[in-house]
C-alpha cells in the first residue's frame, strides 16, 4: 500500500469507496441478524405456553439425572 504522500485523489476516492462497500455489507449483516433475533423473540412470546411446559420438562429431567447420579455415587436411596 502507498503512503498517504504518494496516494492520488484517485486511489484515495478508490479506498473510500471500497470502505463505503464493506461498512454496507456490515449494516446489512447487523441488519440482517437483528431481524432473525427479533423474529425468535416474537415466536418466543407467541409460543410462549410450549417454551414454559417444554423448560420445565427439560429442568425436571436434567435435575432428575443430576439427583439419581448423586444418589448412585453415593450409594444411597
Amino acid at each position: 500500500m502507498a503512503n498517504a504522500q504518494t496516494r492520488t485523489p484517485e486511489m484515495i476516492r478508490a479506498s473510500i469507496e471500497e470502505t463505503r462497500r464493506e461498512l454496507t455489507f456490515s449494516v446489512n449483516d447487523l441488519h440482517s441478524k437483528f431481524n432473525e433475533l427479533t423474529d425468535v423473540r416474537r415466536q418466543l412470546i407467541k409460543n410462549r405456553k410450549a417454551a414454559l411446559i417444554g423448560a420445565a420438562i427439560a429442568g425436571f429431567v436434567i435435575g432428575g439425572g443430576v439427583a439419581a447420579t448423586i444418589s448412585i455415587l453415593t450409594g444411597g436411596r
